[in-house]
């Protein structure tokens, strides 16, 4: 998604017919007829450090979600994988749940901290006013799909049973003793 931020429509100067958006790995400009013309960045040392970091966050969050799928499903009580050491498939699970959540963070610190930059120069009184920028539909991406990582990987978290957790025992019901069944 390349609307990472989008152009601001404020002050005195409104022009509706050019809309500019900017993301990680290009920028782009839509024009009133709906042509769209998209140009990706020339140089990744002449990027500046937030869209490098950003970026760098970003595609560790990726790996680290797929890699957390990978251990997950390894994980899975419906999986045959370490069927025969429970306690084992539980610690796995977990560590897959503590994956996602790692994940799930890099990706919100990424975002939040695009996002931060973003109002931090919209408020900014030297920014031309036509050099203003808001908050594009990515964004809004990049947060709820860090918070959906991040509560996937509790719950995987916390549906890992332990055996010193401090539950009670299951055991199944008492037989039905002779000359007590009762209709």
């Amino acid at each position: 998604m390349v609307e990472w931020k989008a152009s601001s429509y404020t002050g005195d100067n409104i022009i509706t017919a050019l809309a500019m958006y900017e993301g990680l790995w290009k920028s782009c400009a839509s024009q009133s007829t709906g042509q769209i013309q998209c140009k990706e960045y020339d140089s990744f040392l002449q990027l500046p450090a937030i869209v490098m970091g950003t970026r760098g966050l970003m595609l560790v969050s990726i790996v680290l979600c797929l890699i957390s799928i990978l251990v997950a499903m390894v994980g899975m009580k419906c999986t045959t994988c370490l069927a025969e050491n429970q306690e084992q498939k539980d610690k796995v699970a977990l560590t897959g749940g503590v994956l996602f959540i790692i994940s799930g963070l890099c990706a919100l610190v990424g975002t939040s901290w695009y996002g931060h930059r973003i109002s931090q120069d919209f408020y900014n009184p030297f920014t031309p006013t036509n050099g203003r920028f808001e908050f594009g539909k990515a964004l809004f991406v990049g947060w709820g799909a860090a918070c959906l990582i991040i509560i996937g990987g509790a719950f995987l978290c916390c549906n890992c049973s332990n055996k010193d957790s401090g539950k009670s025992p299951r055991y199944p019901p008492p037989a039905s003793q002779p000359g007590r069944d009762y209709v």
